[in-house]
C-alpha cells in the first residue's frame, strides 16, 4: 500500500481561525482564490474599480488581487489585461526559434515571488494553522522570495522576519527595511543557502512564537507555479504561432519550473530545462562555488523540486548575466542593440530583464542551438523580476570595470550574444535525473528532517507530485469560506 504524504496540509484549527479572521475584517483583508489569480475576469467588478486609485507597489490589502501575471503594464491605477511577455528578437538572440519570457515586473514587489510567498501563507491562513496575531512569518530566501513574503505580511499587519543572504542587492535590502518587522543578514551571497537554513534552527529554537515559510520546501510554492504560472504561459502560447518544444528555468527554490510539469500535462512531447550558475553547478556536475545570478540558490537541490520530470541541465556563466544587464542598460549598449536592428518597442522592454532573467534567455538560446530549432518552435522562459533590483550593479560594475564604452559593447555582443554555443548543456537520462535526485538526502533527509520513506516517494510514488494540484480547489474552497466568514464578522 502506497504512503499518503500531506504536501500541503489543509487541517484546520477553529481556535486560531477565528484570530485570523478577526484580524482579516479589521484589516479590510480579501484573499484572491487560485482561479481568480490564474483568471482576472472572475474578480469583481468593485474591486477592480477599487484598484484604478492604488499603485502596484502599495501596502493596501487589494493588491492581492493583483498577484497574477495579468496585470495590465502601469505602476498606478492598472486593470488587467494579457500576460505580459517579451519576445526576443533573433538580433539579440541570433537563433530561428521564438523565445518567449514572461515579465514578473508587473507584479507587486517587481517579482512573481510575491505569489509563491502568499501560496506559502494561504494555507495556514485560512485553516487557522497560522495565527497572525500572535506569531510572527519567517521568510527564509535568496532575494524576492523574502520581500513577496514580508510584504504579504505587512498587508495582513503581522510581524515578519526577513532572512537572506548579506551580499545581496542593497535595494532589496532597503525596500526591506520599509516593509519587513526584521530583517536577518546571513552570510554569503547567492549560493549560501545552507547559513540560510542554519539561522531557521536557530530562530526555531529560540522559543519564540513564529512559522518558517520555507521556500525550498513548501508545497504552496509548488503549488502557485504549476497552477497560476504554467497557466500563464499556456495562454501566452495559444497568441503564439509556433510548436512548443520546452520551458527554461533557473532553479531557485525549485518553484517556478513547476510551471513545466502543468505545459507538459498540455504538451506531452515538451520539456523542462533546468539552469545554473557555471561557477555553482550543483545540478550539472554536483559542483560547488559562489556566483552573481541574484535569486538562484545552490549547492542542495530543493525538497519542491520534481527533478524526475526534468530533461535538461544547462549551466549559464555569471560573468555573461552581468555583460547582458550592462548592454541593456548603458547607453552605449543600447546603441549598439539599435544599429542591429532591434526593435523600438523590444528596446523599450529590455528593463523588464534583470540578472536570472539574463540567464534565463540564455538558457534559452543555448536549447534552441542544441536541439537545432527552427523558426516554427517556441521556447518559453521567465522574467523573475527587472532591473529595478539591480540598479546599483550597474554602478558597482562601472565603478570596478570603468564606463561601458562603444568598443566593450561590440566585444560583449560578439562574445555574450553571437557567441553563445551549446557547452555546459546537458540532457538527462534517467539515472541522471536519479543521481541528482538523490542529492536531496543529505540536505532534507540528513538535515533538516525530512524522512527516507519520503524520499523515495519522490522519486517512485508518481502520485506524490499528481496530488498536490489537486488541492487547489480544495484551498480555493477554504478561501471562500474565510472570505465569507470575514464578510458576516462583526467585532
Amino acid at each position: 500500500m502506497k504512503k499518503a504524504f500531506n504536501q500541503i496540509d489543509l487541517t484546520v484549527n477553529e481556535e486560531k481561525l477565528l484570530n485570523a479572521l478577526v484580524q482579516a475584517k479589521k484589516q479590510n483583508f480579501i484573499i484572491p482564490t487560485f482561479e481568480q489569480m490564474k483568471n482576472p475576469d472572475l474578480i469583481p467588478d468593485e474591486i477592480k474599480e477599487k484598484l484604478k486609485d492604488i499603485d502596484l507597489w502599495d501596502l493596501d490589502p487589494l493588491n492581492l488581487f493583483r498577484i497574477s501575471w495579468h496585470n495590465e503594464p502601469k505602476k498606478s491605477g492598472g486593470g488587467f489585461s494579457d500576460v505580459n511577455y517579451l519576445e526576443i528578437p533573433r538580433e539579440i538572440s541570433g537563433v530561428k526559434a521564438k523565445i518567449i519570457a514572461i515579465s514578473g515586473k508587473w507584479i507587486p514587489t517587481g517579482s512573481h515571488k510575491v505569489g509563491a510567498a502568499f501560496a506559502c501563507l494561504v494555507p495556514r491562513l485560512v485553516t487557522g494553522q497560522f495565527d497572525p496575531t500572535s506569531t510572527k512569518a519567517v521568510w527564509p530566501s535568496t532575494g524576492n522570495y523574502c520581500r513577496g513574503g514580508a510584504y504579504d505580511s505587512a498587508l495582513l499587519s503581522c510581524e515578519s522576519i526577513a532572512i537572506l543572504p548579506e551580499g545581496m542587492s542593497k535595494e532589496r535590502f532597503e525596500w526591506l527595511e520599509s516593509v519587513a518587522g526584521e530583517t536577518i543578514k546571513t552570510a554569503g551571497t547567492e549560493s549560501n543557502v545552507k547559513e540560510i537554513f542554519d539561522k531557521c534552527w536557530e530562530l526555531r529554537n529560540s522559543g519564540e512564537d513564529l512559522m518558517i515559510f520555507n521556500q525550498f520546501e513548501e508545497f504552496g510554492n509548488y503549488l502557485w507555479h504549476h497552477e497560476i504560472t504554467g497557466a500563464a504561459i499556456e495562454s501566452v502560447l495559444n497568441k503564439i504561432k509556433g510548436n512548443y518544444h520546452g520551458l527554461v528555468s533557473c532553479t531557485g527554490s525549485g518553484g517556478t519550473i513547476a510551471a513545466g510539469d502543468y505545459l507538459k500535462k498540455v504538451y506531452p512531447t515538451s520539456k523542462i530545462a533546468a539552469s545554473e550558475a557555471q561557477q555553482c553547478p550543483t545540478i550539472f556536475n554536483n559542483g560547488f562555488g559562489d556566483h552573481r545570478i541574484e535569486g538562484i540558490g545552490d549547492k542542495h537541490i530543493p525538497w519542491i523540486h520534481n527533478v524526475k520530470n526534468t530533461d535538461v541541465a544547462i549551466a549559464i556563466d555569471d560573468e555573461a548575466s552581468m555583460n547582458w544587464i550592462r548592454m541593456f542598460n548603458e547607453p552605449n549598449g543600447i546603441e549598439l542593440l539599435k544599429e542591429k536592428g532591434v526593435d523600438d518597442e523590444t528596446m523599450d522592454k529590455l528593463s523588464w530583464v534583470g540578472i536570472s532573467g539574463a540567464a534565463n534567455i540564455i538558457g534559452a538560446i543555448k536549447y534552441a542551438k542544441y536541439f537545432e530549432l527552427t523558426e516554427d518552435d517556441v521556447i518559453v522562459t521567465i522574467l523573475t523580476d527587472s532591473m529595478e533590483m539591480y540598479k546599483s550593479r550597474l554602478d558597482e560594475l562601472n565603478a570596478e570595470r570603468g564606463e561601458f564604452t562603444a568598443f566593450h559593447a561590440h566585444e560583449v555582443f560578439a562574445r555574450y550574444f553571437m557567441g553563445i554555443d551549446i557547452s555546459y548543456f546537458k540532457e538527462l537520462g534517467y539515472y541522471d535525473r536519479k543521481a541528482i535526485h538523490n542529492l536531496k538526502y543529505y540536505t532534507w533527509v540528513e538535515q533538516q528532517g525530512k524522512t527516507y520513506d519520503e524520499i523515495m516517494a519522490q522519486w517512485y510514488d508518481e502520485e506524490y507530485w499528481t496530488s498536490i494540484p489537486e488541492k487547489a480547489k480544495e484551498l480555493d474552497d477554504l478561501i471562500i469560506s474565510f472570505n465569507e466568514k470575514v464578510k458576516a464578522l462583526e467585532l
